[in-house]
């Protein structure tokens, strides 16, 4: 079984932002596999299903980005699973143009705050992640800002391809073909 978590912040207000393009990701992975996600537990909205033959749970933690590990330690202890093996976790990278996706088999959190709660509460960084280029923040501008905000329209396009990868790389990485998705998906897309 694998868990495969998307980063984001519940609530309205913050739908389509830079910083939930990790929820956008689960919700098309979930609609290209017919997963439901909507059941609460584990401080998440939380669906499972099968993505290319494999068992999967899809979570959304509900808990606000900075505090994600809580709920994905539940997830991992609730389901007994191994973060190192069966855990995948998607979310936004600001130093990644949009666009680009950056798959990787473990690492530190590189500043994400969502993802230095993961590594405190699962006490490991081992674990695969799909990071989703949101673009850097414009010189003078508060991060927060940023991440919180939305994307113009080319940006939009982008991410929307990006999105498409991620459930590619995805559907790749549970059936244990990290290194083909690393290949097909680590490298710069041109500007057109």
């Amino acid at each position: 079984m694998f868990l495969i978590v998307g980063l984001g912040n519940p609530g309205k207000q913050y739908e389509h932002t830079r910083h939930n393009v990790g929820f956008d990701c689960l919700d098309a992975l979930a609609d290209q596999y017919n997963i439901s996600i909507c059941e609460k537990k584990h401080k998440a909205l939380v669906g499972k299903g099968v993505i290319e033959g494999v068992k999967v749970v899809l979570a959304k933690p509900q808990t606000f980005m900075n505090l994600s590990g809580e709920s994905v330690a539940e997830l991992v202890n609730y389901y007994k699973l191994n973060p190192e093996d069966e855990m995948i976790v998607i979310f936004d990278d600001i130093s990644l143009a949009p666009g680009n996706l950056r798959i990787r088999k473990k690492g530190s959190a590189g500043g994400h705050n969502g993802i230095k709660n993961i590594i405190a509460m699962t006490g490991t960084q081992n674990f695969m992640r799909i990071k989703v280029g949101v673009g850097e923040k414009p010189k003078g501008w508060d991060l927060a800002d940023h991440v919180l905000g939305h994307f113009n329209k080319e940006d939009q396009a982008k991410v929307e391809d990006a999105i498409k990868d991620a459930i590619c790389a995805a559907g790749m990485m549970v059936q244990g073909e990290v290194d083909r998705a690393m290949n097909d998906f680590n490298s710069k897309k041109q500007e057109a």
